[in-house]
């Protein structure tokens, strides 16, 4: 499985006018815990802080939304929710491969002649960037030492697009996980905690990219169908306490078994996949279970609401570009090396221990860059009017959000 990172809170908004109810079927509770979840996927890539995915498991966390969101769906018709989906989710993805295939071509990459990569079948990868079923091939270093980029950019502006592949199998088999949920729900639920136990840990071992689809299928396949129980009503039926004893058991065992199973980044939950699955399986339980439904986001956080609205529009957007726009910060900060005042060891030496945050003060305006330069390709994916800021207000001070 490949997780992008590199080796390195937007600021407050001010305050948005009273907001109109978002309409029925609308959580702006699910809608915080999105934004939230990918925030802390942009600060994770920046810094590399394996704690984080203790604090809060992004992904386990939009998996589940992305569950629940597929069940409500399914009250159509399936073939037409699954071909709105995937198209809802390829032209964003065009955008990006076309620039980054552009980059990567312009650099000198040939998919023919890459030793990890190349022949036919790596050129028939490449096709990976157009639908993700597999795996987009990539050159693992690019350019030259001391270029415009690190020579690693390629693989980290790649790394994310894990998450579209195992996305897009979730829908494309979520028809048949919810006929099976109805009917047989705990086994259905735990079913990918079981594969994750035997792909997930060595005990059976599938080779290549297929192998990494499996287990990442089963790391958060959970979380997926809790998204259906949450849908359904399923955890509103399990009494709290014992949802919640019961999580904490869960989340004990992941934490027991990454204790065992350190990797090179000790406790990164991405790198221990049966730990992951479990950490993730009761966290998600934990935050549906309280779920409140809100209508409005209350109280201090309606502070937030123009952020919460807007990344929620965006979220495919922001997912897909942070990691090539944190290694962007990079030649924007070695610029700061040329001034006047940087000329003295002593500025240089400040610059290189803060660069990161610096790093994380920059990344922000270039994701709203990218917004405002692609994000409107998801409206006409959703067959919406484009709009470069769908922060959710309108003329006259409403707000509106869209999915």
């Amino acid at each position: 499985m490949t997780h992008g990172r590199t080796t390195d809170v937007p600021q407050r908004p001010e305050p948005a006018p009273a907001a109109t109810p978002t309409g029925p079927g609308r959580d702006r509770y699910l809608d915080l815990l999105r934004s939230v979840a990918l925030v802390r996927v942009v600060v994770y890539h920046l810094f590399g802080w394996a704690w984080l995915s203790i604090l809060f498991p992004s992904m386990g966390v939009m998996f589940a939304l992305a569950g629940s969101l597929m069940a409500r769906s399914l009250s159509r018709p399936a073939l037409s929710v699954i071909r709105g989906r995937i198209r809802r989710l390829l032209p964003p993805l065009w955008a990006f491969s076309a620039v980054v295939l552009a980059m990567m071509f312009a650099d000198g990459w040939n998919p023919l002649k890459d030793p990890d990569n190349g022949g036919t079948w790596g050129v028939l990868d490449v096709l990976d960037y157009v639908v993700p079923v597999g795996a987009p091939p990539y050159p693992w270093h690019l350019g030259t030492d001391g270029g415009l980029l690190d020579p690693t950019w390629a693989d980290q502006a790649a790394g994310p697009l894990w998450y579209l592949r195992a996305y897009l199998w979730f829908v494309i088999a979520s028809p048949l996980l919810l006929w099976a949920f109805r009917r047989a729900p705990w086994p259905t639920l735990l079913a990918p905690l079981a594969l994750t136990a035997v792909v997930g840990t060595g005990l059976v071992t599938i080779p290549g990219e297929t192998g990494n689809a499996i287990t990442d299928f089963g790391t958060y396949g959970a979380c997926w169908v809790l998204g259906f129980a949450h849908h359904e009503g399923l955890l509103r039926r399990v009494p709290r306490y014992l949802a919640v004893s019961g999580s904490a058991l869960v989340m004990a065992f992941g934490l027991w078994w990454a204790s065992g199973h350190l990797g090179e980044d000790g406790w990164d939950l991405n790198d221990i996949p049966l730990a992951q699955a479990t950490w993730s399986l009761g966290f998600v339980v934990i935050l549906l279970q309280y779920s409140p439904s809100w209508q409005e986001l209350p109280g201090r956080l309606a502070r937030w609401d123009r952020l919460v609205t807007l990344s929620n529009n965006r979220a495919v957007t922001i997912y897909l570009w942070h990691n090539l726009l944190i290694m962007a910060t990079v030649p924007i900060i070695d610029q700061a090396y040329d001034l006047p005042f940087m000329e003295s060891d002593r500025a240089s030496s400040i610059l290189d221990a803060t660069s990161t945050l610096w790093m994380f003060v920059l990344v922000w305006p270039l994701i709203a860059l990218a917004i405002l330069m692609f994000g409107w390709i998801e409206d006409l994916a959703a067959r919406r009017s484009p709009r470069l800021w769908p922060d959710g207000r309108r003329k006259g001070g409403a707000r509106r959000i869209t999915r």
